[in-house]
């Protein structure tokens, strides 16, 4: 069984890599930071039985996504899993925020987890197997004002992921999507973004053990606990207008 993991050099998607190889998966393993992938590609040879492949690629560059499809496919056929990790984000008022650091957020939130999702599920149905998991958050069931962009790529996320899942249960394929909707998690995250939370956020170690247990389940939408889920919840009960307010005051203190 081979795994594919993207944004693996750090936090949730790193963790995510530790916990398929403990179910024996192989694992590709990529993001941009070579150092940082071969220390864990190391670790986990030294613990497991496994394959580890290693890629460095920066996946805002649509080429490089279509690219790095082409090569797995070339050497591995179709995979078993494909998880969509690799993303960051920004804060602040959207007048102040930086174009271009937004541009590069969208292409790496938005359009390589719809290239890699195209492509690799096309190969998945052709075989009628495989699993797609896109790693979203509770940001996108909501307006995120002083992080608009972010908050935005993510609602993105969920609503292509709850898409596909429904068209493929129409056609009665065995292939299955979800998305992962973590809260507040401990990562590097938080220093891309340039914020502090004001609530203790889960490990990333816990998240991804939790997301792995749910793995090939019924389940589209995978919440990290079930405080995340009542939020989620409580935010369709209530107006986007006091939704958004609500979140204002929140990401205000996020603000270093």
């Amino acid at each position: 069984m081979v795994a594919l993991i993207t944004g693996a050099s750090s936090g949730i998607g790193r963790d995510l890599a530790r916990q398929l190889a403990k179910k024996n998966y192989d694992l590709i393993i990529v993001a941009r930071s070579e150092d940082k992938l071969n220390e864990l590609k190391n670790e986990i040879s030294n613990s497991y039985n496994v394959m580890v492949d290693v890629v460095v690629a920066d996946l805002s560059d649509e080429k490089k996504c279509i690219k790095l499809h082409n090569s797995i496919f070339k050497n591995y056929g179709t995979i078993d899993i494909l998880i969509n990790n690799a993303g960051f984000g920004d804060c602040g008022n959207f007048t102040d925020t930086h174009l271009d650091k937004e541009l590069l957020m969208i292409k790496t939130n938005i359009t390589a987890y719809h290239i890699l999702t195209k492509l690799f599920l096309k190969d998945m149905v052709k075989e009628d197997r495989g699993y797609i998991l896109n790693v979203a958050s509770i940001a996108g069931f909501m307006p995120g004002p002083l992080m608009a962009t972010y908050y935005s790529t993510k609602a993105y996320v969920v609503r292509l992921t709850q898409s596909i899942r429904t068209e493929l249960g129409k056609q009665k394929s065995k292939v299955k999507v979800a998305v992962l909707c973590p809260g507040p998690v401990d990562t590097n995250f938080n220093n891309v973004a340039d914020v502090k939370f004001s609530i203790k956020g889960q490990s990333s170690e816990y998240v991804a053990k939790y997301t792995v247990k749910k793995i090939n389940k019924k389940r589209t939408i995978i919440f990290s606990s079930f405080w995340v889920f009542l939020y989620r919840h409580i935010c369709k009960l209530i107006p986007d207008q006091l939704a958004s307010f609500i979140n204002y005051n929140v990401q205000n203190r996020k603000i270093q």
